[in-house]
């Protein structure tokens, strides 16, 4: 058995989720992905995927394994880019997880720098709102708005944010405008659903060392940033979003701030990214890359 072959093979059957899939990306049949996978297990005498019809998982062994063939494949390619003759330039491909409204708020207009920097980085933007298995889903980094939840993941703060009560000019002529936390029960906001529980979250307000959450009254609920913020935008209600995110509506005049007299909460924006002492040249450069292109923007916000 070639070892290094069924370690890029498990690590390919993990990160795109099947062996069908893996084997389409190897461009292999599917049951030589099988075997490969039958005859590493048998040869580490431990299972190192859960099967069933629909999915696989890994086992305790098969994360620690995944882990260790990861850190061994990206000191292989370090090792083979450093004799190519290219002085020492970065490369390799990274998966990134992140949100589609950060994504085109920040990544995206500011990727052609890093791609100038580093054309030798092959991008891979996952976009979704919901939380993801970093290692399950075969990604390197997540950038994430909000306090994470704990984990064993390592967390680097990128910029911090206000959250900033808003409506639309229109919906305010309509409805009027609140003046006190005690005023938004006599309005309706866009609700907006938690990707972990599905369920509209309520306003949380600080006042000195008091907070106060207010549940909003919602007739349409969206479960996307980018929807919710057009929705605001649209009059179809209040909306409490994050200062990235209303800035340039707020300048254009297409939103106005509400509750200006309150303190408004903030929030960090982060990366995070799964403990490893191997973390590859390509996704280090890349979260370095974000801490100084994001905190350039954080400075206009």
């Amino acid at each position: 058995m070639d070892r290094f072959q069924a370690m890029n093979t498990f690590t390919r059957v993990v990160e795109t989720g099947g062996f069908k899939r893996a084997a389409e990306t190897l461009r292999v049949l599917p049951s030589t992905v099988t075997k490969t996978i039958q005859d590493l297990e048998a040869h580490l005498g431990v299972q190192l995927l859960h099967r069933t019809t629909r999915a696989i998982s890994l086992t305790e062994a098969g994360l620690r394994y995944y882990d260790s063939c990861k850190a061994i494949l990206r000191d292989l390619q370090a090792a083979e880019s450093a004799l190519t003759g290219t002085g020492g330039a970065i490369r390799g491909a990274i998966r990134v997880g992140t949100t589609a409204s950060l994504a085109r708020r920040f990544i995206i207009p500011a990727l052609p720098r890093f791609a100038a920097r580093y054309p030798d980085i092959d991008i891979d933007l996952h976009l979704s709102d919901a939380v993801v298995d970093l290692v399950q889903g075969g990604i390197d980094c997540v950038i994430r708005a909000g306090e994470p939840q704990p984990s064993s993941l390592i967390l680097r703060r990128l910029a911090t944010f206000h959250w900033y009560v808003c409506a639309s000019p229109d919906y305010l002529e309509r409805h009027g405008t609140p003046a006190s936390l005690a005023d938004l029960r006599g309005h309706v906001a866009v609700g907006y659903a938690d990707s972990r529980t599905g369920r509209a979250t309520s306003w949380t307000f600080r006042d000195g060392a008091e907070i106060t959450s207010v549940p909003m009254t919602a007739h349409v609920t969206v479960n996307d940033t980018d929807a919710y913020i057009a929705a605001g935008i649209a009059g179809l209600g209040l909306i409490r979003a994050a200062s990235y995110m209303v800035h340039k509506p707020l300048t254009e005049g297409r939103l106005v701030r509400l509750l200006t007299d309150l303190e408004a909460p903030t929030d960090p924006l982060s990366v995070l990214y799964p403990q490893s002492r191997h973390l590859s040249p390509a996704v280090r450069a890349f979260i370095d890359w974000c801490i100084e292109v994001i905190g350039e923007e954080a400075a206009g916000w």
